[in-house]
């Protein structure tokens, strides 16, 4: 499959010079971005649906006191706590930015050059480690002793479930039931940090035993697991939720990726012209684009910015950008995004984490000002799976099924330009491994069940 990708010793030299890209730990942002003050307008609040109960009263006893304080902050940049900094360095901060050179000579690039941020290398496998620190540090502090969560394809659950450990904290996770049965290694490495773990929907909330008297085998959905995630998490004062994506003091934290890689690039004196990278949520999207995406709102740059994402749930190319619940059982207050609908049901998909009903607020309205395009490709994920098998045989790495969709987007978007015969740089965020996903591999490429 793979010809002619072999190097003289001299191109050889410079390209280990040029491939990988790695910034000094010393040079690691000690400050998160925060968009909302740079935005081409102010973000939606949030709204009460009714009048009855107050969704936003119930969000402020089961979420993380700073986190919401994070979530509407007018402050630009947010100190990142020395604690926090610590612990990121800890889990291999700052990651590498790569040159995709065999990548590149593969597809015959004479005018692209391709780059892709590594967030695969955290412990636990993704860029989910990111917030899930951030989070867990936060929670300690306020006293809480229990994080709950959702988790959809796994990674945000281990990611919790790893920083719970590394801060004496006990952790509960609702897993999406489709994935929660054929992901059982990934269930094990949760179990190895202690966490506990129910498939959802489940026997354990009053919306799980709702929706399993409709249907014993309902395959789960994020929406689901969120809304379980909350009113466990009702019960106990010393509980508290942690979100894995959307909301915005979860991208802010992500935004450490984009802070290191806009940093990276001026290292080898180059620069994106696109960024590109998987969406179903927004977290690790937002975490690369949001930086750049700042630097053009004040017209320091010019680059775009396209979101790759499943036609299981394609939030932001069929949704409709209006308020909406977060979750199934509207635990949340209505949040202005691009949405299918909190109750739509979706088609489990191998790339799981990229199956939720809504995009993040702050994405959406840069979807709505045209600054973040979308991309969705079929549900039975053969293209994007065969991107990924490329992708592993020309730069050596098993990236996990949602970064196929970035490496596809990719690849399309570097061969449309070759026949464009322009200038280019792409780069793309590889948001997770696929050393746990290996049977999703098995079937989809082999066709193994």
């Amino acid at each position: 499959m793979l010809k002619n990708l072999s190097y003289t010793s001299s191109q050889a030299s410079e390209h280990m010079y040029k491939n990988q890209i790695s910034l000094p730990i010393d040079e690691m942002p000690t400050n998160w971005y925060n968009i909302l003050p740079d935005l081409p307008e102010p973000l939606p609040p949030p709204k009460e649906p009714d009048k009855e109960s107050s969704r936003l009263e119930f969000l402020s006893k089961t979420m993380i006191g700073e986190s919401l304080k994070q979530e509407s902050s007018s402050q630009r940049w947010i100190p990142i706590p020395e604690e926090v900094r610590t612990l990121y360095t800890q889990m291999g901060r700052p990651r590498p930015l790569y040159r995709a050179r065999r990548l590149e000579k593969y597809l015959r690039l004479k005018k692209t050059r391709i780059y892709y941020k590594r967030e695969d290398l955290s412990p636990t496998g993704s860029h989910k480690t990111n917030t899930a620190i951030a989070q867990a540090y936060y929670a300690a502090k306020e006293g809480k002793d229990t994080l709950v969560t959702e988790t959809g394809a796994g990674q945000w659950g281990t990611a919790l479930a790893y920083a719970a450990r590394l801060l004496d904290l006990e952790c509960v996770v609702f897993w999406v039931r489709s994935v929660y049965d054929w992901k059982s290694d990934r269930r094990t490495m949760m179990e190895l940090f202690e966490a506990t773990i129910h498939a959802s929907p489940s026997e354990k909330t009053k919306i799980g035993r709702e929706i399993l008297a409709k249907n014993p085998k309902h395959p789960g959905s994020l929406g689901i697991a969120v809304s379980e995630g909350l009113e466990y998490t009702e019960k106990s004062e010393k509980r508290v939720y942690c979100l894995g994506s959307a909301l915005n003091h979860v991208l802010m934290h992500q935004s450490i990726i984009g802070l290191e890689t806009i940093k990276q690039f001026e290292m080898v004196d180059d620069n994106p012209d696109l960024i590109v990278a998987c969406l179903g949520g927004g977290s690790n999207f937002g975490g690369i684009a949001l930086p750049f995406i700042g630097e053009v709102l004040k017209k320091k740059r010019e680059c775009e910015f396209l979101a790759s994402q499943s036609m299981a749930a394609p939030n932001l190319i069929e949704g409709e950008y209006r308020y909406d619940f977060a979750d199934v059982a509207e635990h949340t207050p209505l949040l202005k995004m691009y949405t299918l609908g909190h109750k739509t049901e979706m088609p489990p998909i191998k790339a799981d984490g990229l199956r939720y009903h809504a995009a993040a607020p702050i994405i959406s309205l840069l979807r709505h000002h045209g600054i973040v395009k979308a991309t969705a490709y079929p549900i039975d994920e053969k293209a994007v799976f065969e991107a990924a098998k490329i992708f592993l045989q020309c730069e050596g790495w098993l990236i996990a099924p949602e970064s196929s969709y970035a490496v596809r987007a990719t690849i399309d978007e570097a061969l449309k330009n070759e026949k464009a015969g322009e200038e280019k740089v792409i780069c793309m965020n590889i948001s997770g491994h696929g050393f746990l996903d290996i049977s999703a591999y098995r079937e989809k490429v082999f066709g193994e069940k």
